[in-house]
């Protein structure tokens, strides 16, 4: 009997890219998590936002089931990708195997990322400050990518991380950089939103930056820029949204 060929294509940068780009644009995704009664997966919907090392994280309150299974066993996955009109098996999906890190109002990496979960959820306002609510980031593990039909690739967990040692500078500088430079050029927001193709919708605005690209948020809108080259630091990260926002087509 012949071998199989594989369904797997060769994983490259493209694919990366795409992946990437799937986990860091989610503004939700679908969580699976082991059950500590049964040991059933149980699945869920979860808000996500992501690190300045873009690990995503989630906001969870520990009434849930799912906070509840993550506090016994820290394995998840996180299916990211929307589809749309038609087949909506033909649209590109990520599944990300992750382990949890629950984030206690004592961790010093707590108010950067409540900072960064607001900026893109602001309605968490009502409740994040909640006591019963924590955060976890969901290191990935490994992931498996769906580009559409007949392209299926395995990605390591590092594919999805920005491994930069610029991460913790640009976090202590990202929300002042981004200000300074709207204030610059007010209409900087407005001409991205037009250079990217962005969907038509209210106003557009900046609410994330790291090492790696962008994120620009309208209403229930979520847009995601990744730079060719990893951004050595806040200043090159606001320049380089200054050139694709002003750049000769």
């Amino acid at each position: 009997m012949k071998d199989q060929p594989s369904p797997l294509r060769e994983t490259d940068d493209n694919a990366r890219k795409l992946a990437r780009v799937l986990l860091r644009s989610a503004r939700h995704a679908a969580i699976a998590v082991l059950a500590p009664e049964t040991g059933f997966p149980f699945a869920s919907r979860v808000l996500v936002a992501t690190d300045i090392d873009g690990i995503p994280v989630i906001l969870v309150s520990q009434l849930s089931a799912h906070t509840k299974a993550l506090a016994r066993d820290p394995r998840a996955s996180l299916l990211t990708g929307e589809p749309g009109k038609g087949d909506p098996l033909a649209y590109p999906r990520l599944t990300t195997q992750c382990l949890a890190e629950p984030i206690e109002h004592s961790n010093p990496f707590y108010a950067r990322i409540r900072a960064r979960f607001i900026a893109r959820h602001p309605k968490a306002k009502l409740y994040i400050d909640f006591p019963d609510f924590l955060f976890f980031r969901l290191k990935p593990e490994q992931a498996s990518l769906n580009g559409g039909f007949g392209r299926a690739y395995q990605l390591d967990g590092n594919d999805l991380v920005i491994q930069s040692a610029a991460n913790e500078e640009i976090a202590a500088r990202a929300t002042e950089a981004v200000r300074d430079l709207v204030e610059r050029h007010p209409d900087v927001e407005e001409s991205l939103a037009t250079r990217l193709k962005a969907p038509e919708s209210g106003s557009w605005r900046i609410c994330g930056v790291d090492s790696s690209g962008f994120d620009m948020i309208s209403g229930d809108f979520l847009l995601r820029y990744e730079f060719e080259t990893l951004a050595v630091d806040a200043d090159h990260i606001c320049s380089n949204i200054s050139k694709i926002a002003y750049s000769i087509p």
